[in-house]
């Protein structure tokens, strides 16, 4: 992979998958442990599922996820029958997940659900700013400096956050999703955690650690 690291980081090509590692930690994408989550059973009480849901049946079930990570908001999103465009913008998390969808489309279990993936390596602002009104839902999981600092931060993504700056104006990413032609945007938030840019919600769909933030955009009377 011909991609600048930061120091002491390297992609490497294990039998597992694509990891990255800095020889002590690493981290590679992996839907194999999201199985029991996306069993018929379980899947309906995932929180990005009920966030998403729509009283209306006629909708179609098209999303955008314009910060894709290591995409498992999204698997679970196309496990529930949804067509997910991804968008990440840095190339190294893009290649992680690149292969982790590839690896999935191997798996009976999973394959469903990873062919309903799409993922876009570029900038989603641009996208949302030129209008995706073929979109139902688009999701936000930004990372901001309050997440980067919080010492509950699991292991694996202190070296995603080498690769991954904060967020350098959540106004211009809330506004443009606003205003790409989506029925909703879902903002993914730690659960005692601001929102978004300052502004609130129509309704959340809360966890223990997380929550998710629901802004209607075509109705604003519309419910979860």
């Amino acid at each position: 992979m011909n991609i600048q690291l930061p120091d002491g980081l390297r992609v490497a090509e294990e039998p597992e998958g694509l990891t990255l590692t800095n020889g002590e930690l690493s981290v590679r994408g992996d839907f194999t442990r999201l199985k029991r989550r996306i069993r018929e059973e379980n899947l309906s009480r995932e929180l990005i599922v009920r966030a998403a849901k729509f009283r209306d049946k006629n909708i179609p079930l098209t999303a955008f996820d314009a910060t894709a990570g290591l995409g498992e908001d999204s698997f679970l999103l196309a496990a529930a029958g949804y067509d997910v465009v991804l968008y990440e913008y840095n190339q190294v998390i893009y290649a992680l997940l690149e292969d982790c969808i590839k690896r999935a489309a191997a798996d009976p279990d999973l394959k469903g659900a990873a062919e309903r993936m799409h993922l876009i390596c570029g900038d989603s602002i641009a996208a949302m700013d030129k209008g995706i009104h073929d979109v139902s839902l688009i999701i936000l999981d930004p990372m901001f400096p309050e997440r980067r600092k919080s010492a509950l931060v699991k292991k694996k993504f202190q070296l995603l956050q080498m690769l991954e700056t904060p967020c350098a104006d959540e106004t211009k990413l809330l506004s443009s999703a606003l205003a790409a032609g989506a029925r909703r945007v879902i903002v993914k938030r730690p659960a005692k955690g601001l929102p978004l840019a300052g502004k609130t919600p129509s309704w959340t769909i809360s966890g223990s650690g997380i929550r998710y933030d629901c802004y209607p955009v075509s109705n604003m009377n519309e419910e979860s």
